[in-house]
């Protein structure tokens, strides 16, 4: 018996062009040439893709669903995302909207070292929601970095995180900056976790891992679009004590659905916390698409630990009681610059945000 993953496209296209559309992208994506030059049966029976499904969207799309032979992936995640969008991405009228993933491949992937029960009982948030902020802007000299650290801190905010465009830039080096802000940290007493960001090759980010790891840490983020599928992969499966944050940087300039691509494929690579962009920030995300991400990272799923949603992207405290409401318990809410414009009153606005979390009664 042939396993197979069931991957389903958004086509635009009309009513009378639809089935041979439909065929073209399972051969695309899968062997990739003429049929009728296959003269292996086996090829023919158990790699070429199949149209499982064609559904008429009503509104000029259509939805095509397509079974791709899980031996076609491996245990790769490159290969996973290739053979689910490589080369039909090339084409403009196509959108990967949903993938249904068989359990051998959640089994084979693994998904988060950590998973949504052991960052809580890491901070101590057991009955909550999460509370994150960042630390910005890059340019910042260390000890001005590590000072607003220390304020997060002590307003007993759990995560901190730097800000994604942080790497190692002449002005912040990674290797000065993670010890310094770590021992800020350390020095407040709090239950505060820091995240540095991972950036560089392969090579750069394992040294950076075990930097962070030889000052206590015990979580990174790490953007997926822009360090590699196969990258993260490895990383996650090499440091398995390591929670791992993904940001979801240039995941616009695919044209894969973010609820798929950030709440369910980041999980399955590994990612024990996605960061999104929440509705009514600064991009452009529905909440129908923030409530799918949010149950894709949390769902239950005998083989993948939950992952905790983060909604972002220009969040402010008026807005925590409503997102408390819309995510419930599971989710990490980030408040960065917002935070951010209390300046000295920094570690007074974080305790009152903590509180504003601590205390809210969900609906």
């Amino acid at each position: 018996m042939i396993t197979r993953l069931t991957a389903t496209y958004r086509v635009r296209t009309d009513a009378a062009s639809i089935a041979a559309r439909a065929q073209a992208i399972a051969v695309e994506q899968s062997v990739e040439m003429p049929l009728d030059a296959i003269t292996d049966a086996a090829v023919l029976r158990d790699v070429v893709g199949q149209v499982q499904d064609i559904t008429d969207l009503g509104d000029g799309s259509f939805a095509v669903r397509i079974g791709l032979a899980l031996a076609s992936i491996g245990t790769d995640a490159g290969q996973l995302f290739n053979m689910l969008f490589g080369n039909v991405s090339l084409q403009d009228d196509v959108t990967l909207h949903d993938v249904d993933l068989p359990p051998e491949l959640a089994r084979a992937f693994g998904g988060p070292n950590i998973g949504m029960a052991a960052l809580r009982t890491r901070v101590g948030a057991t009955d909550r929601a999460f509370t994150c902020s960042a630390i910005k802007p890059q340019g910042l000299p260390v000890p001005a970095l590590a000072d607003l650290a220390a304020r997060f801190a002590e307003g007993g905010i759990d995560y901190i995180k730097d800000d994604h465009g942080m790497a190692d830039q002449a002005y912040g080096r990674f290797a000065d900056r993670v010890p310094a802000i770590a021992a800020a940290i350390r020095a407040t007493g709090a239950a505060t976790r820091y995240v540095p960001s991972l950036s560089g090759n392969l090579d750069a980010m394992r040294t950076q891992l075990r930097i962070t790891q030889e000052c206590g840490l015990d979580a990174v983020i790490i953007s997926p679009m822009l360090a590699g599928f196969s990258n993260v992969q490895s990383l996650v499966r090499n440091f398995p004590t390591m929670a791992f944050f993904a940001h979801p940087t240039l995941g616009g300039a695919a044209r894969i659905a973010p609820d798929l691509l950030i709440g369910k494929l980041f999980r399955l690579l590994g990612a024990d916390a996605v960061i999104f962009p929440n509705h009514g920030g600064r991009f452009g995300y529905s909440p129908d698409t923030c409530r799918r991400l949010a149950a894709n990272a949390t769902g239950a799923n005998p083989d993948l630990k939950p992952a905790i949603p983060v909604p972002a992207g220009g969040m402010t405290l008026a807005r925590t009681p409503e997102m408390l409401d819309f995510y419930g318990r599971d989710v990490m809410v980030l408040i960065g610059g917002n935070l951010l414009l209390a300046r000295d009153r920094l570690a007074a606005a974080t305790a009152e945000f903590t509180r504003a979390v601590a205390h809210h009664s969900y609906r």
